[in-house]
């Protein structure tokens, strides 16, 4: 029987001894494996043969982590899966607003890194493209545009995915504890505030022209999409 071509990993990072340990443990566990050692060589890999997941060091020469996902986000929807020493969640926020799928503080467990790859892999699998609506709100998954009426909204990646979970269950209260499983697939922990500041986050694009609030919080429980 033939077997499945692998998945595609880029590994852009700049510690040798790090960056070879990825590219033999992923090699091991049937990825094929492309590695960088700096920000201009990996995106420029990036673009000529883009990878089905890329794990990005934050802190590279000649180009920062924080900018090649930028880069890598405004090309195109691949997952990044970002490694990084800094662990507060002010910096998971920051990179996360790069356009990072998902966040990994070192040092990093093997294992656990395989399982948020192949939760990013999962995610990214093609869908039907579908048009969600809520009053005046309209997001087009197909093409990940959001309009307020006929107003663009620009979201950035994690924006996108929480506007997406409300739009599909409108009218219906999600809870904190829902929100991290199906947005971040992971908790930063309970007393993170980083629902509250993605929250913040869209009630600023879709209430930028003064338009009524759609987001609303249910105090002690967590948000729901509804009208007024």
């Amino acid at each position: 029987m033939i077997q499945a071509m692998s998945n595609r990993v880029l590994v852009i990072e700049d510690e040798d001894r790090i960056r070879q340990f990825l590219q033999r443990g992923l090699a091991y566990e049937n990825y094929r494996v492309e590695v960088a050692a700096d920000g201009p060589t990996g995106l420029a890999l990036a673009r000529e043969n883009p990878p089905d997941i890329i794990i990005l060091d934050w802190m590279l020469p000649g180009m920062d982590g924080l900018e090649v996902c930028r880069r890598l986000r405004a090309a195109g929807p691949v997952p990044i899966l970002m490694l990084t020493a800094k662990d507060a969640v002010g910096d998971r926020v920051v990179g996360l607003d790069a356009g990072a799928d998902d966040y990994l503080v070192k040092p990093f467990a093997f294992d656990e890194l395989l399982a948020r790859m192949r939760a990013l892999l999962r995610r990214a699998a093609p869908a039907s493209p579908e048009v969600l609506k809520f009053s005046d709100l309209t997001l087009d998954t197909g093409t990940r545009q959001a309009f307020r009426a006929e107003r663009p909204i620009e979201l950035t990646a994690k924006e996108y995915e929480l506007l997406e979970l409300f739009m599909r269950h409108p009218r219906q209260v999600l809870t904190r504890e829902v929100i991290f499983d199906r947005v971040w697939g992971y908790d930063f922990g309970g007393e993170s505030n980083i629902i509250e500041v993605y929250v913040r986050y869209l009630r600023q694009k879709t209430e930028a022209a003064g338009e009524t609030r759609l987001v609303h919080t249910v105090r002690g429980v967590g948000y729901v999409l509804r009208d007024e």
